[in-house]
Parts: structure tokens; sequence; C-alpha cells
């Protein structure tokens, strides 16, 4: 069948202009971009002068932090005009091993987004985790049999590559010889180990945060992903990579985000309205997000309006609004008037869904569990957070654990504790956190990046002990308590990660739990639940806690959290 588009004014991503002419469409390809009459074609749309341009690609993003399924992200997703994301499935990797892989492959095949997957490289992602399993390079190699399996995921382990760990490099030699392509993680590498890293063969990276970092990359031939997250917002610190020459180079990504975030903000088309918004060319940014991606991850026509091409087109307002009223994907319309039009769910192989829906093996805590060993004052390390970043910092400081525990609401020092939840055993990392800003209460979530064990902050031991029986008698989710009471919970029962409700549902319960947790206390800048799952990942400069303590992430070792 053909599909006429007329009166469009179309972006040639090739050439960065805009161009008032039709697109002819046959079946999945766009076979014309000329003038024609509407006898050329079985179906004619007028598009009265609305702006085409294709659909916007995530490059790099995790299903399961946006806390959807597949289907419910694709949804969304859709609204906004993205037709194609890249995801690393490493969350629930993580969590249910090679299974868990599997499952996001038969939960997002036949939906009306494209969805393409890269192995996940790093379970767990270092040696200081607990995970629910062990992913090594040979259990990697049958995903490379499967067209939407791109490459290896973000590489993270990267003090794993510089010191020539085998299994290591062999996951990164296994997906080149495949053919495929592997994307990095190490922020604030540089010089000569940065060299080290890129010269194994890890081309993209999307921990950039700021102008000096990212020119290096670029410099140096990697693929410089823009992230614009929840938590991590690094827009603004890369703006100067939407400019000649370095934005040829560059592609858009979210990494994690929240549905509710994904309705309000929206998804790409959010990044590029706030490059705009930054005095950048709407046309550079809509050029990262279609055509560069789909050259970073070799994916053959895909990303362009022209002969040949997918017809993956978005129709929208103009390019500095980017209201998105229509989406086609592969020829067909799948968004009419902002409306997703209905499409079959995907089935999943019971035994997989049993499986990551059974993810808890973990005793009832008390709070006992949360004691700290020793009394009077003693000098801690105390992790730091940074609003808008992922990043810590350490900060010494003395506690006095006769009083409260340790904690000590007039100087914001909570207490944080991550508990293993996988295999039951029985292992507690206990210590303090500043720059959350609670003043009462506690929260609680299975959702801790990468191992996904149970994390919990609060403001004294008997919330912090039912905040945390709240989310493993649920099988994961994020809960927030005070009192001895519970305000709000938001069930996660897929692998403790992902909601079963539907994205306005799931954004609703999000809002909730976020609002309940805001009434709390907080500081500005930080989103509890969304910081909170990065203090236990130990390749984020510079502390974090695993179950097993405290780890100086630029050391890469272990540390006590007392000083002296």
């Amino acid at each position: 069948m053909r599909t006429l588009l007329k009166n469009g004014y179309v972006v040639n991503v090739f050439i960065d202009k805009v161009e008032k002419i039709d697109v002819l469409i046959e079946d999945e390809k766009i076979i014309g971009l000329d003038h024609y009459e509407d006898g050329d074609a079985d179906v004619v749309t007028d598009l009265a002068g609305r702006l085409v341009c294709p659909g916007f690609i995530d490059g790099h993003i995790h299903i399961e932090s946006t806390m959807l399924t597949p289907a419910g992200l694709s949804e969304i997703c859709l609204l906004h005009g993205t037709t194609s994301i890249v995801a690393d499935p490493h969350e629930i990797a993580n969590v249910s091993g090679i299974d868990g892989i599997y499952y996001m492959l038969q939960a997002s095949e036949g939906l009306p987004m494209n969805v393409y997957i890269m192995a996940s490289s790093c379970v767990p992602a270092t040696m200081f985790d607990e995970t629910g399993a062990v992913l090594k390079s040979e259990d990697l190699l049958p995903l490379y049999n499967n067209d939407r399996v791109l490459g290896l995921a973000e590489m993270m382990n990267y003090p794993g590559v510089l010191f020539g760990d085998e299994d290591v490099l062999k996951k990164i030699d296994d997906a080149l010889a495949a053919g495929k392509v592997v994307d990095g993680h190490a922020p604030l590498l540089s010089a000569k180990d940065l060299d080290i890293y890129l010269s194994k063969g890890v081309s993209s990276d999307h921990e950039c945060s700021c102008r000096e970092e990212g020119i290096e990359r670029i410099r140096k031939g990697q693929w410089l992903m823009i992230r614009e997250g929840t938590a991590a917002k690094n827009l603004e610190g890369l703006a100067f990579a939407f400019d000649e020459p370095y934005s040829r180079r560059c592609l858009l990504v979210t990494d994690d985000k929240h549905p509710a975030d994904l309705i309000n903000d929206g998804h790409i088309d959010g990044i590029i309205k706030k490059a705009v918004s930054l005095g950048k060319s709407p046309l550079t940014a809509i050029r990262m997000a279609t055509i560069q991606a789909a050259e970073r991850f070799n994916i053959p026509y895909l990303g362009a309006i022209a002969p040949g091409y997918t017809a993956d087109i978005v129709v929208a307002d103009n390019p500095e609004d980017l209201n998105v009223i229509d989406v086609y994907r592969k020829g067909k319309k799948v968004v009419e008037d902002g409306r997703v039009l209905p499409y079959k769910t995907p089935s999943v192989d019971k035994n997989l869904e049993d499986k990551v829906r059974h993810s808890f093996d973990l005793n009832e805590l008390s709070p006992e569990s949360f004691a700290v060993q020793g009394e009077g004052t003693a000098k801690a390390r105390i992790i730091k957070v940074i609003p808008g970043q992922i990043i810590t910092e350490q900060e010494i400081d003395s506690i006095d654990i006769d009083t409260n525990s340790g904690i000590d609401l007039d100087r914001d020092i909570l207490k944080l504790a991550v508990i293993e939840r996988h295999r039951n055993t029985g292992h507690i990392g206990i210590g303090f956190i500043k720059g959350i800003g609670l003043k009462k209460g506690a929260i609680a979530s299975s959702v801790s990046h990468d191992s996904h064990n149970l994390i919990v902050i609060g403001t004294n031991d008997e919330d912090i002990a039912l905040a945390a029986n709240v989310v493993r008698k649920h099988g994961g989710g994020n809960a927030v308590v005070a009192d001895g009471e519970v305000l709000e919970l938001m069930p996660l029962p897929i692998a403790g990660l992902m909601s079963d409700k539907d994205v306005y549902e799931t954004a609703r319960l999000n809002a909730d739990i976020r609002k309940a947790a805001a009434s709390l206390g907080g500081n500005e800048g930080v989103e509890p639940f969304m910081n909170m799952a990065f203090v236990s990942l130990a390749v984020i400069p510079h502390l974090k806690m695993t179950t097993k303590g405290l780890v100086d992430v630029d050391a890469f070792e272990q540390v006590s959290l007392f000083v002296g």
C-alpha cells in the first residue's frame, strides 16, 4: 500500500534544512521525496504545513528505571515522537540473570515502537556487589544471534578494562567479533587511562557532565551521549556539543527517567525543546536524535526521511514547539491526533513471567538490624548527595552513636542501609548520608543500581525497619513511612523494578510516592528515590554503599565506616 504525506515541511537531517516537499511511502519504506499527485498513492494525507521529521531514537535507556513494562513505556514514548529506543536491561539482569534479558526481549517483541537491546556487560557491576545472578562472557554470546541485540551495553567495570580482566575483555572482544558495538560508562576517566579504555573498543559514553570531559571524549573518537533524565541532567553542562565541530559526534539519551516526568516533560522531544530554549538549533538537536543515533548503532536505513529509509516518521506542529500530532512506524500510523492507536500486547513465556515476579529471598527485619556497632562519638565517612547529579562526595564528620543511633537531623545526617535481598545472606551495609533532607520517617526501595538490593534512608531505626519490611512484604517497590505508619506504597512486582499498571496509573503512583517523600522534608534539587537508587552504584564516584559496606570508588576498594 502507498501512503502520500502532502504539503509538509520535511526535516532533512543530511543537510540541516527544512524543505516543503511530499513524502511517498510504500509499505514500510519511504520510496519518494518529491512533489506527487494524489493518484500516486492509495492514502493521501494533507499535512497543511506541519513539520515532518524522522522518528526520534533514544540511544541509551533502562526500561526498568521508568518503572514501566516495555509496552507501558512504548505508549508514552510514541506520544512524544520516539519510535526507537536502545535499552540496556542490566537492571533486571542483575536481579534475574539471562532470564531477565529474555523477558525484556519477549515483552517488547512486536510493539509499535522499535525496542533494541544491548547485552548487559556488568552483572554484577563490580566485585563489591551481591546480585541475583552472574553473567559471564559465554552467557552473552547467544544474544548476538538476535537482530534486535545491537551490542554490549555500558561497560561500567572500567577498572576491569584497565587492569586487563580476562572475562571483561572477552565480553568486549565477543561483541566486536559479532559485528556489534560497545557502549561505555566511565565518569571522569581521562588521559592515558581513557586511551586504554577506548583502545579496547569502547566507543560511546553517557556519563560526561562537563565541557572538558565531553571534548576529550569526542576528540578521541567516542560518541558523546548527551543525557537528560530524572536524576542526572547533563544537557546544560554539555550544551557546547550542539555546536560545530562537535555536534556530529553526539546523540541524545535519557538513561533513567520516571514516568511522571515522561508525561509532564516529554522524552527525547523534551531534550530537543530544552536545547532550543538554550539557544541551540532545533535541526541540530533533531539530527542528534535521529540519524546520528542510527549511525552510532549501525542500524541501516533508519533515522532519516529519504528514499530507501524505514518510514518511521513524526508529524509535529513546528520545529520550536515540537508538539507531536501523528506518528508512523514502518509506514503504519501508530499515533493519530495525539492518541496511540490500538495494538497487540506481546506475550511472555509463563516461566519467565514467574521468575521475574518472585525476586525476593529475605527474612523480616527489626530495628536492631540497623544498629551501628560502637559507642560514643567517632569520625565517620558520610556519603554526600549532589543535587542534579548521581556523583556523590565523601565527607568526614563526627557521629554520636549513643544519640539516635548516630542520626543528626540538625546536620542533615541520616542513616543509610543496603540489605541483600536475592539470596538471604543477611548482609546489611550500614552508614550515613547527607543531602537528602528528611526531617522524619524513612523511605525504602528495591530499586538500587545496579544490584537492586533493598535500600533505605531514614531518621530513626524503627521507621527504617518498617519501610524495609513493607517493600519486602510486597515483593518490591517504593515505600514512605513516618511515626510507625505507612504513608504511601508503590508496588513494583516485576523483579522489584517495574509496575504492572499502565503508564498513567504508574505515573500517579510515582507522583504520590514522591509527594509523600517530600512531606517528610527534602532538599532542593534532590529527587529522593532517584538519588537514593544511585547511592549503591559502586562505579559512580566517589563514595557508595553496598550490602558489604562502603566503597571508595576512586580507589576501587572497600573502606570502613569510621576513620581513625
